[in-house]
């Protein structure tokens, strides 16, 4: 089996409540997806999807998928999709770094393994070990008057952990967590996702200042060395993302024993095949996971949902729908679901299929 033909799509996902907000100032109305599909002299073919959460969000364009196609796709042609590990070989031989560029067509491989061999994506990362991944869902930057409502319409859709955008103006920060944590009935939980919004002193004021409060305080600074300085400040557990780039992060973390939860953007840590060996160091060094990605539609979800249903469930916090936060579509069918829980598609591979009506004619094509 040889890769015959590459093509790339571009589509703007559109965020269905108008503008998201987080940090200082971030905001977006639209993100650049950028859609890979692998044809093989098979008949087979792959999905991956790649999606930044806005342009000003981890320094990363859809545009650089495609810059990076330019150099990937010849390279990649003629070679056999289903020797993944000799496809992140190459394509990091080809281009160093970029991993969040590398990762729809390393989605893509994986999916077309499965597919060859009739099984679903879950089943090759390991097995299913959850079955519907408790989900988390953003309360929206609002009002104080208005978070206990917004808690409660999240709670009548089934989910049972919020995260609270934070990390903006440090003062009315502090108020939200009390809010949203006053609010929590027993067997939820709250995130404080800061987004690497707080300086040093802004931080440690916020942990004296909810001391005694249940909630998991997330990636407050900048660097992992700012975020590790005022881990001291936190009675509560912490939880890193933008600094955990890759294995030797990962491995940094665990040796300072530095957090108590990884987020793992499947993106960000440059595609699915270097998460799972993040995934599965950290869950050896009993550090609990997140399973989700930068943004995305129905095929970046299908792939967060096969990893997180392969993910021990002591160890998988939590995941997301990140589909449903959009208008577009990129993909069908969506991943499923039910109670604040994301199910995976049954079926092989990754269970999703482009949704060429929707992407419109590709951007690129290499054969």
């Amino acid at each position: 089996m040889k890769i015959n033909k590459i093509s790339v799509f571009r589509k703007e996902l559109r965020y269905k409540n108008g503008v998201f907000a987080w940090g200082r100032g971030n905001v977006i109305e639209s993100s650049s997806s950028t859609v890979v599909v692998l044809e093989t002299d098979s008949g087979l073919t792959g999905v991956g999807e790649f999606c930044p959460c806005g342009e000003n969000y981890m320094v990363a364009h859809g545009e650089g998928t495609e810059a990076a196609a330019r150099l990937i796709a010849p390279r990649l042609l003629g070679q056999d999709p289903r020797e993944i590990g000799k496809i992140e070989r190459i394509m990091d031989n080809t281009i160093l770094g970029h991993g969040y560029a590398k990762a729809p067509f390393d989605a893509a491989c994986w999916d077309i393994f499965g597919k060859s061999i009739e099984q679903p994506l879950w089943m090759l990362l390991g097995g299913k070990m959850v079955e519907g991944a408790p989900m988390y869902r953003s309360v929206p930057q609002c009002d104080l008057e208005d978070i206990e409502s917004n808690v409660e319409a999240l709670r009548q859709q089934g989910y049972r952990q919020f995260q609270i955008k934070v990390g903006n103006d440090w003062k009315s920060d502090i108020e939200r967590i009390h809010a949203v944590t006053s609010y929590l009935q027993p067997g939820e939980k709250a995130i404080a996702d800061a987004n690497q919004g707080w300086y040093m002193d802004e931080a440690i004021k916020v942990g004296r200042a909810t001391r005694g409060l249940d909630y998991i305080i997330e990636q407050p600074c900048h660097s992992y060395e700012e975020c590790y300085q005022v881990r001291a400040a936190f009675e509560q557990p912490m939880k890193l993302d933008e600094c955990i780039v890759d294995l030797r992060m990962a491995e940094r973390a665990v040796q300072d024993m530095a957090c108590e939860y990884v987020c793992l953007k499947l993106s960000k840590q440059g595609g699915l095949s270097k998460a799972k060996k993040m995934r599965d160091y950290l869950i050896d060094h009993r550090i609990k996971v997140v399973s989700e990605d930068t943004w995305g539609g129905e095929i970046a979800t299908s792939v967060v949902a096969h990893f997180a249903a392969s993910t021990p469930e002591e160890f998988l916090l939590n995941t997301t729908d990140l589909y449903s936060y959009n208008i577009e579509r990129t993909g069908l069918p969506g991943p499923q679901v039910k109670d604040g829980k994301l199910y995976t598609i049954d079926g092989i591979g990754l269970g999703v299929e482009p949704d060429y009506d929707s992407l419109g004619e590709p951007v690129a094509v290499y054969q």
